[in-house]
């Protein structure tokens, strides 16, 4: 047997949320507004009126509520379209109600962007459980109000330099070694293999966050990211060959919401250099630019090293992947006479080791190896444990 829902403290919602009820039918509304009284006290909306004459306030409702409260019965249709611009054009919390439970219904309600779907008649605490969450998310808001969280973006000079592979190991290594909260993004679209590389399968995907950007908030991301430890979540690539155009815009809200909402943020960026003009390259963050030796990896490398020695381009790392000293011929002075500075870091060749990580869906940072112990080096010195000794076994996590 299920426990009852707690009521919430009204002195807890009451002085932060201003509501508005938008209905056609008399009895359903009144319905919702009893029950909202029931949890607040003496309560009277913003605003209580018909659907068909509120297609241009929407926008007046978004902006000066916390909270709208939509019925579908009348007209879904209507409803859900009004649903969509008030979540496209605001910043209120947007449940909708109905007698109807049809699966399809809901789909389509969730897809609009509605939070809460309320079945009427309402089950005893489901209103007070929905309008203490929304108290929570707003509260959470208000907390994270403070300095966004470090980027650190994995970038490639050239297709094949292994840019996947590390993004991946350092972010496991990372939420490991700070034990805070840590969030992969798989930029490397439309193909991108972090999800493979860590052995999770994700429903929704990047494209589904940008596509969604005007919504994005810390509720919208407990519904796309898949959580890989207790530390590290992951918003994956899209399974299959998804078509995609976003704005810059796009990228830009994904960055700062998700900045506002981890500690740490680590980007598999690919071979992105069309991202240059976005929040994703901020001077605030760390570009860790991976290229090998060869020929084609350092004319490219030189160029974009470059690119990022601008005023107010963010701190540049080069990574020496597949690092083995004098490989084709090559001296370490040419190297760094080729990019123009030393790189920081050489991450040795191992090529078993990657292939093992690859099938087995085990990451190389949770055992003890060459690479992982060069890119716990990485990790140390990226969250201010430099000092700090290397671990001599694999680290693991509960999943």
């Amino acid at each position: 047997m299920s426990t009852p829902p707690r009521m919430p403290d009204a002195s807890s919602i009451a002085p932060v949320l201003s509501i508005a009820v938008i209905g056609p039918d008399n009895f359903s509304r009144d319905t919702v507004i009893n029950a909202l009284s029931g949890c607040l006290g003496s309560l009277t909306p913003d605003l209580v009126t018909d659907p068909a004459r509120v297609d241009e306030e929407a926008l007046a409702i978004a902006s000066n509520c916390n909270v709208v409260i939509v019925g579908l019965d009348r007209d879904p249709d209507f409803a859900l379209d009004l649903v969509q611009t008030i979540c496209d054009h605001g910043a209120a919390v947007v449940m909708v109600y109905s007698a109807q439970a049809d699966p399809d219904l809901v789909v389509r309600a969730m897809r609009a962007g509605a939070r809460e779907f309320l079945r009427l008649p309402l089950d005893p605490g489901a209103m007070a459980d929905a309008l203490a969450q929304v108290s929570a998310r707003r509260k959470a808001a208000y907390i994270s109000q403070r300095a966004d969280g470090e980027l650190y973006v994995f970038l490639g000079a050239k297709g094949g330099a292994g840019v996947t592979t590390l993004a991946c190991n350092f972010a496991v290594a990372l939420a490991d070694e700070s034990k805070k909260n840590t969030l992969l993004i798989d930029l490397n679209l439309p193909l991108g293999d972090a999800a493979i590389n860590l052995g999770i399968k994700a429903k929704y995907s990047t494209v589904d966050a940008l596509q969604n950007a005007a919504r994005l908030d810390a509720s919208y991301f407990a519904n796309v990211l898949v959580r890989y430890s207790a530390f590290l979540s992951v918003l994956a690539a899209p399974t299959e060959m998804t078509p995609y155009e976003f704005s810059k815009d796009a990228f830009d809200r994904l960055v700062g919401v998700v900045r506002q909402e981890f500690d740490y943020v680590v980007v598999d960026a690919g071979l992105r250099l069309d991202l240059q003009r976005t929040a994703l390259f901020d001077k605030s963050a760390t570009i860790y630019l991976v290229t090998q030796v060869g020929i084609p990896e350092l004319r490219n490398a030189n160029r974009l090293i470059a690119r990022f020695s601008e005023q107010d381009s963010p701190n540049l790392e080069i990574v020496i992947n597949r690092y083995e000293s004098g490989a084709m011929g090559i001296p370490d002075s040419e190297i760094s006479r080729a990019l123009t500075r030393p790189p920081q870091w050489k991450v040795p060749n191992n090529y078993a080791a990657v292939r093992k990580m690859q099938n087995t869906a085990t990451p190389l940072a949770l055992e003890d190896s060459t690479i992982s112990r060069t890119i716990r080096k990485m990790v140390k010195a990226a969250c201010g444990n430099a000092g700090i000794p290397e671990k001599k076994k694999g680290f693991s996590f509960f999943r």
